[in-house]
């Protein structure tokens, strides 16, 4: 039998012709089963809030910065229109390294907390009385018709039991949906407007310079894509969205 190679740029090249790019895949959270069915129940749930609904949430979470990401060897082929479907992205459940920067904030239709830089780990203690002690607790006592939408990466009995043994109304949420949260596009308005940071100190002042200077309007904007979040994931029956 006859054996015919073909080059590298052969192949890039056939494969542009037939309408495919070379990209980077985009990174998602691994979900399971059980994850799609929650993401998707309370989607069907929560899908109909009204502008008023969402003005009484305070959204929180918390995120990590890095001072280097990974170089983007990989690359996926795609067409235009298939940036965020399952065969074009990949899911990682690691940070970068280089030095980080871990810090917590929350953020409602018309207000939002200060940005907490956090130094090292949080476990369930440090967490409740780093967190949700000096700033969750003060922040609900002072707009009593909000509720909550906790930072499900501390879920842990006694974070519960303090928040509810504080009358602290809480949003049901379900794992590993940061697509769901309009509080992660505000992280990618930090990342991209940050000055780009040499070391770790710059990094949490660059962090907390640029969290005050994003618009009161553009946090709305954010906070109202909560039902268009909801009919992405009904969309993807729980799967990844391109949130």
């Amino acid at each position: 039998m006859h054996k015919t190679s073909i080059s590298a740029q052969t192949f890039r090249n056939r494969l542009r012709e037939a309408g495919l790019r070379a990209c980077r895949p985009v990174v998602r959270q691994v979900l399971t089963r059980h994850h799609w069915q929650q993401r998707r129940l309370w989607a069907q749930t929560h899908r109909r809030w009204t502008r008023q609904d969402c003005q009484k949430v305070l959204f929180t979470d918390e995120s990590r910065f890095c001072l280097t990401r990974g170089d983007g060897r990989i690359r996926v082929y795609r067409q235009r229109n298939e940036r965020y479907t399952e065969a074009c992205t990949l899911e990682r459940d690691w940070f970068g390294g280089g030095g980080s920067v871990m810090v917590w904030g929350g953020v409602s239709q018309h207000h939002r907390t200060e940005l907490v830089v956090i130094a090292g780990n949080l476990n369930a203690v440090r967490y409740r009385e780093d967190i949700p002690l000096p700033h969750v607790v003060p922040f609900l006592q002072a707009h009593p018709d909000m509720t909550l939408q906790p930072d499900t990466s501390h879920t842990a009995r006694s974070v519960r039991d303090f928040l509810q043994d504080r009358n602290v109304s809480v949003v049901p949420w379900p794992a590993k949906s940061p697509d769901l949260n309009p509080i992660e596009h505000f992280w990618d308005l930090l990342d991209r407007r940050a000055i780009p940071p040499r070391i770790v100190r710059e990094l949490a002042g660059a962090m907390v310079v640029e969290w005050g200077n994003i618009s009161q309007q553009e946090l709305a904007n954010l906070v109202q894509s909560i039902r268009r979040r909801c009919t992405a994931v009904l969309n993807a029956a729980g799967g990844h969205t391109r949130y």
